[in-house]
């Protein structure tokens, strides 16, 4: 009898640091099944279909030839398994909490035809449920998270596994289209190399600066890495191995950690995903959703960085971190409405959105979340702009219309003399919203 395994690639689109995959070859020495499979019940957006595609081309061209099924994992897994006689599928962990749960419903109909659903790595450094309180309970706040997640440690990076007995099985599925009609959207180059040689630029040009510059959107000297973690085309373990002592690198350490408290979260409050974290916040009043909505995803409130950031989010799939703040806060604070809109929104356009950091990130500006913001702190995002984006370069870049006001005015538009035509002017007046923000807040604390 061969001895054959299947590799079932899910968002570990790699082949180096890749535990899994090292699994995989020791259990298939005859033969390694490369699979991906493509569920019709996923609930990835357009623009996240549209770089997974990409992304799957690049894996395909060095496993000579991915073997892509469509239907229900529990369906196709076993059925692929079986066809080729594999007496073990391998996977990297899953920790969120449809993934989790689907991984047991295929690991338990896999065993009933002796095949075995191998667990190996995570997508983490420190995966969910490894970092721990001095009594033993799970962190609620990042700070001594931090501190027990660095104490934790993590394994060295695996090097690439480079002889690999790929087993194509034949009758592959097409892959996703790489564009999808998304030609307007300014996708990132996908896949292992580019991944790895986005990395390499960020180290070489910016992460000795990044403590100083990572909140300035116009300078555009973040790593941009979001999308290759979470596509798993490169592992946080090898981009930690790549971090010094400077500031710039615990700065960026910090970051990937907090990846990593948010997962953590997520995994002891799977309810969270989509509900109030602080349930007490389900008895703020808010605004039913209308026109103030629709401006706010149009990039069309008049306030030049909220619209700066959504218009962003639209042209890349992705939005600058400082100005994902400053825009939620707009949302929640200024309009007055639930932070799942906003979430949704993010997740319909961001091609790295992922559920733990997006959701988690949201619930802290709301203020019902870990960590959580004061609810009082309510960003300005006139004077956000002016803090971060002094000169108007990033308002520029992103709002044609503003493209020609003086520095001086780009943050104000309106208060122009002869301001520009084609801009809106304020949707809402902010001090009066901060206002009525605190007070919805006061009475929500008054209440029994």
């Amino acid at each position: 009898m061969a001895d054959i395994s299947v590799m079932w690639f899910r968002r570990d689109l790699r082949l180096a640091d890749h535990p899994a995959l090292r699994a995989a070859v020791d259990a298939g020495p005859d033969g390694v099944v490369p699979l991906f499979v493509l569920d019709p019940g996923d609930h990835a957006s357009r623009v996240q279909h549209a770089y997974l595609g990409a992304s799957l081309k690049r894996l395909s061209e060095r496993v000579d030839g991915l073997h892509l099924v469509e239907g229900r994992p529990v369906d196709e897994v076993v059925r692929v398994a079986r066809r080729v006689g594999a007496d073990s599928v391998h996977v990297t962990a899953d920790h969120e909490p449809d993934g989790s749960s689907r991984d047991d419903e295929v690991a338990q109909a896999l065993a009933e035809h002796d095949i075995e659903l191998v667990r190996a790595g995570s997508p983490y450094a420190v995966p969910p449920g490894r970092a721990f309180t001095g009594t033993g309970s799970r962190f609620k706040v990042f700070t001594p998270f931090y501190a027990a997640w660095r104490e934790h440690g993590w394994p060295d990076p695996e090097p690439a596994v480079r002889e690999v007995p790929w087993l194509d099985p034949g009758g592959s599925a097409p892959r996703p289209t790489d564009s999808d009609g998304l030609d307007h959207v300014a996708l990132p180059a996908a896949g292992e190399e580019a991944a790895r040689r986005r990395w390499r630029a960020f180290l070489e040009a910016d992460l000795e600066e990044y403590d100083t510059v990572r909140d300035e959107p116009g300078a555009d000297r973040t790593s941009r890495m979001s999308v290759h973690l979470h596509w798993g085309e490169i592992h946080p373990r090898t981009m930690l191995a790549d971090l010094g002592r400077s500031r710039g690198a615990e700065a960026y350490r910090r970051e990937l950690a907090f990846r990593e408290f948010y997962a953590d979260v997520l995994d002891r409050r799977p309810d969270s995903a989509w509900g109030y974290y602080d349930h007490a916040f389900e008895a703020m009043p808010y605004d039913d959703p209308g026109d103030e909505l629709e401006a706010w995803k149009a990039g069309r409130t008049g306030f030049p960085i909220v619209d700066a950031g959504m218009l962003q989010l639209l042209g890349e799939g992705w939005m600058h971190n400082r100005v994902r703040m400053i825009v939620a806060s707009f949302l929640v604070k200024d309009l007055h409405l639930e932070w799942q809109h906003g979430a949704r929104h993010f997740a319909e356009h961001l091609v790295d959105f992922d559920l733990a950091s997006n959701q988690h990130g949201w619930q802290w500006v709301a203020g019902c979340g870990t960590d959580a913001s004061p609810y009082f702190r309510v960003f300005n995002p006139t004077t956000q702009g002016k803090k971060f984006d002094p000169d108007g370069t990033y308002v520029r870049r992103w709002v044609p219309a503003l493209a020609d006001v003086p520095a001086k005015h780009v943050h104000e538009p309106h208060t122009m003399a002869d301001p520009p035509a084609d801009y809106p002017r304020p949707i809402v007046d902010h001090a009066e919203e901060r206002r009525e923000s605190l007070r919805r807040y006061e009475a929500l604390r008054d209440q029994p």
